[in-house]
C-alpha cells in the first residue's frame, strides 16, 4: 500500500476506478471549511486518543489549495465541503464561507448546515436559494437533539427540497446523549420524504441503522472509514448484514473524511473492495449512486 499524500498514492487511486471501468470518483463526505475552526477539528483529533484509546494522526495535514489539488490528483470528480457548528450563531457563518469556497471550487458541491436556533430556516432557504446542494447535521459534535422543535422547519424545507442531508448520527466514535438510531429517527417519522445520508453507515450501530434504510427508501449511507483496518479494530462491520448492504444497492454512498484520516486514501478504497461484493456494487457506490443523487 502506498504511502499516503504521495505521487504513487495517486496513480494507485486513479488505477483503482480505471480498472472498474468509471470516470471517477465522486466522495459525498470530505471536510473543507474555514482554517481556524479546521484547526480546532484537528486539534480535537490530536487529543481524541485518550478518547478512544488509539491514536489518530491526520493524514493529510495540509494546505488548503493542496488538499483540493490531491483530490483532483486522485480523480474525485466530485466531493463535498463538511462542515457544522457547535454553538449558536455559527451556522450562518460558515455557510457563507461554504458559498465562497463552492464558487472558487467547481467540482466542490456547495455543502451547508445548521443549528437548532431561532432564524435556522431562514439560513438554510438562503442557502439552498444560493445553490447549496447538500447540508451537514453532526448530532455528537453539536451535542443537539435532532427533533428538537426549532429544526422542524428545517427539516420540513429539507425533505420539500428534496436536498441531501449527510447526518452523523451513529454513535461512533464516542456516544453522544443524542446519537444513535433513535433521535434522527423521529425525525425521520415526522419528516419521510428527507433524503437523508447516514454518515459512517451509522458506526457502531450499523444493524440498527441498515434497519432505518429498510423502513425509509429515501434513507442513504455513506461508506465513511467503515470497514477499514483502522475502524474494523474499533467497531467491526458484522459480516452477516453485508448482504443487507449489497441489496441496498444504489443507496450506498462513498465517503472517506478526508482530510482527517489516520491512514491513506487508497486504503479506504481497498477496504471496500475486499467485501468482495461485486464490481457493479462498487461502481454504484463510488460513483454512479451519487451521480444519480445529485444529478
Amino acid at each position: 500500500m502506498s504511502e499516503p499524500g504521495t505521487g504513487v498514492e495517486g496513480t494507485e487511486v486513479r488505477a483503482f476506478w480505471q480498472e472498474l471501468g468509471l470516470p471517477g470518483l465522486i466522495d459525498v463526505h470530505t471536510h473543507f471549511m474555514p482554517e481556524r475552526v479546521l484547526a480546532k477539528v484537528w486539534a480535537y483529533f490530536d487529543a481524541v486518543g485518550p478518547l478512544t484509546g488509539r491514536p489518530w494522526p491526520i493524514a493529510y495535514r495540509d494546505a488548503e489549495q493542496q488538499r483540493v489539488d490531491r483530490l483532483r490528483e486522485f480523480g474525485v470528480r466530485a466531493f463535498t465541503s463538511m462542515l457544522y457548528p457547535h454553538k449558536p450563531a455559527m451556522a450562518a457563518w460558515l455557510n457563507s464561507w461554504a458559498a465562497d469556497f463552492a464558487a472558487r471550487t467547481p467540482d466542490c458541491l456547495h455543502t451547508a448546515t445548521f443549528y437548532p436556533e431561532e432564524g435556522a430556516a431562514g439560513y438554510v432557504t438562503t442557502a439552498l436559494d444560493r445553490g447549496a446542494r447538500v447540508f451537514k447535521a453532526h448530532l455528537q459534535v453539536g451535542a443537539y437533539d435532532p427533533a428538537d422543535p426549532l429544526l422542524d422547519d428545517v427539516w420540513g424545507v429539507l425533505a420539500e427540497s428534496g436536498t441531501p442531508v449527510v447526518t452523523h448520527c451513529g454513535s461512533g466514535p464516542v456516544p453522544g446523549k443524542h446519537t444513535g438510531p433513535g433521535p434522527i429517527g423521529a425525525v425521520l417519522a415526522r419528516h419521510p420524504r428527507l433524503r437523508l445520508v447516514v454518515a459512517h453507515l451509522g458506526l457502531p450501530e450499523y444493524g440498527e441503522f441498515l434497519d432505518l434504510a429498510d423502513r425509509h427508501p429515501r434513507v442513504h449511507l455513506d461508506t465513511t472509514m467503515a470497514f477499514t483496518d483502522f475502524s474494523e479494530e474499533l467497531a467491526p462491520f458484522p459480516r452477516h448484514e453485508l448482504p443487507r448492504l449489497k441489496a441496498l444497492g444504489d443507496r450506498v454512498l462513498l465517503g472517506t473524511d478526508y482530510p482527517n484520516i489516520p491512514y491513506g486514501y487508497a486504503h479506504a478504497l481497498h477496504a471496500l473492495a475486499r467485501l468482495d461484493l461485486g464490481d457493479a456494487w462498487l461502481r454504484g457506490v463510488c460513483h454512479d449512486n451519487a451521480a444519480r443523487l445529485f444529478g
